[in-house]
């Protein structure tokens, strides 16, 4: 591994230690101005810029009681960095979730410039409350509920 990829490693990884911390400023300023960010499969649109990236995270993340990192297997080639990983969810109303991801991540200049997640979403339909899949679909406009 050359220097750039492992800087680009590091950066990467730096930026889940803020995610699953859920710093959400820290997290915005990994990003590009032009960043695009989606769930291969499940959003053809994504959401485009730090700001946009964090709110359209913040929608899903955020009422997790728990949230927590596995880390797997990591590749730094070039300008890219994936990263096989597992992410247990945690929710208020007992469920819980541990749903794998393989997340591609592109840097420029110092910076993540597109990061395109890769997971099997039937494992969250499957297996997250209701409640909370109606909190997606609205864009975070449905209340969440008490446990």
């Amino acid at each position: 591994m050359d220097s750039s990829e492992a800087r680009n490693r590091e950066l990467v990884e730096l930026y889940w230690d803020a995610h699953f911390k859920r710093d959400w400023e820290l997290m915005a300023t990994f990003f590009t101005e032009d960043a695009h960010y989606t769930d291969v499969g499940m959003d053809p649109v994504g959401a485009t810029g730090g700001a946009d990236i964090i709110r359209r995270l913040k929608i899903g993340i955020e009422p997790l009681s728990g949230y927590y990192h596995f880390p797997k297997h990591i590749v730094a080639q070039g300008n890219l960095v994936i990263w096989e990983h597992m992410e247990r969810w945690m929710f208020h109303t007992g469920e819980v979730v541990d749903h794998p991801f393989v997340s591609v991540m592109q840097v420029r200049d110092g910076k993540i410039c597109r990061w395109h997640d890769y997971s099997h979403i039937g494992n969250v339909i499957d297996n997250a409350p209701a409640w909370w899949l109606e909190h997606i679909m609205s864009g975070g406009t449905n209340p969440i509920p008490e446990a």
